[in-house]
């Protein structure tokens, strides 16, 4: 493989290997959600959850509307994040579903 597509894969796991933006796929995976609702989810503060929703939108995986003042979340693809969980949970077990689908 060259050199400049070697770089681009690992930008791409490099995106992926952050354990905020991954439970911010797995909830996108679940439909449209705010910030605020994702921010709320993840008991984190909405200017760390806007920086990683910039994150997955400047690499292509997410993208959001408006909705008056709001700014709502979508997978951009979501194929590849569907597959993407899916390998990390064959290999790696650990990987929980999303806060919203848990049985409390």
């Amino acid at each position: 493989m060259k050199d400049e597509k070697m770089a681009g894969l690992a930008q791409g796991l490099k995106v992926v290997a952050h354990p905020t933006r991954l439970m911010i796929l797995a909830e996108l995976q679940n439909g449209v959600k705010c910030v605020g609702d994702i921010s709320g989810l993840l008991d984190a503060r909405q200017p760390n959850v806007s920086q990683h929703l910039t994150v997955l939108r400047e690499n292509g995986l997410g993208g959001f509307r408006r909705e008056g003042v709001l700014r709502c979340y979508y997978l951009k693809r979501p194929a590849l994040v569907k597959a993407l969980f899916a390998l990390l949970e064959r290999h790696y077990p650990a990987v929980e579903p999303p806060l919203s689908r848990r049985k409390t």
